[in-house]
């Protein structure tokens, strides 16, 4: 009901200025690991901004899925932009391309993939041709070759969490603290995770409009992958 009465009254935050929102956020977390000493008190700050980035990006996946009018073609265009980023991760990760003796190193790859496998297991959760057996089969699945994504299988239940709760935020927002926030705090004891926590407020803005323009959507896509290498060969430089 809530999403309902936002998108009518057009109040709180349309999904291009949370997805600039995360963009901002992403900027700010890489330009700390590349840039400022970890475990300062400066590092700390910019990582727990960043970590908003994640759950708007796996929330827009799911309504994404809700949205689109084509969800093959939206699962092939995120799919191939996975592959694309997966090159300026690693050499934004490690220095180098993902190739070493003649061939491809597909892993460790950048949260695209774990982002891309969501969107898959949303679309497997909600094919009623398959049983719960059979979805959970997937699903695990999916969650297994996450793991060798950013993020990890976290995010592809994060993204199931937010399309299965649709229209309903409370638990929407128990699904991001369960899936995402609360792991990873716990895993790496650092209090930067607890920045995650803020999205919540910030996603119950949400009033159901797209905003930006006709083409902004490909903007997202494209600054991904260049932003990772602007700030690599930046650190290069420097």
């Amino acid at each position: 009901m809530d999403f309902l009465i936002g998108r009518q009254f057009g109040k709180g935050m349309s999904a291009y200025t949370l997805k600039t929102i995360a963009i901002v956020a992403m900027v700010v977390d890489h330009v700390a690991a590349a840039f400022v000493p970890a475990g300062t008190i400066l590092w700390q700050v910019m990582h727990a901004i960043g970590r908003l980035t994640a759950p708007i990006m796996c929330y827009f996946i799911a309504e994404g899925y809700y949205h689109t009018r084509n969800v093959t073609r939206y699962a092939m265009r995120l799919g191939c932009f996975a592959l694309i980023s997966h090159f300026p991760f690693c050499f934004f990760e490690f220095g180098r391309w993902p190739v070493s003796d003649g061939g491809l190193k597909l892993y460790p790859t950048s949260i695209i993939w774990t982002l891309f496998l969501g969107l898959i297991s949303l679309i497997v959760w909600s094919n009623d041709r398959l049983s719960p057996a059979v979805k959970g089969i997937l699903i695990s699945g999916l969650c297994a070759a996450a793991l060798f994504g950013d993020g990890s299988f976290s995010v592809v239940l994060c993204i199931l969490g937010f399309g299965m709760y649709r229209g309903d935020f409370k638990k929407q927002a128990l699904a991001l603290l369960v899936t995402l926030a609360i792991p990873n705090l716990l895993m790496t004891l650092e209090p930067y995770w607890l920045g995650a926590f803020l999205v919540i407020p910030l996603l119950r803005q949400y009033n159901g409009s797209l905003g930006g323009g006709k083409h902004s959507k490909w903007f997202f896509y494209v600054f991904y992958p260049l932003h990772l290498l602007v700030i690599r060969f930046l650190g290069r430089s420097l």
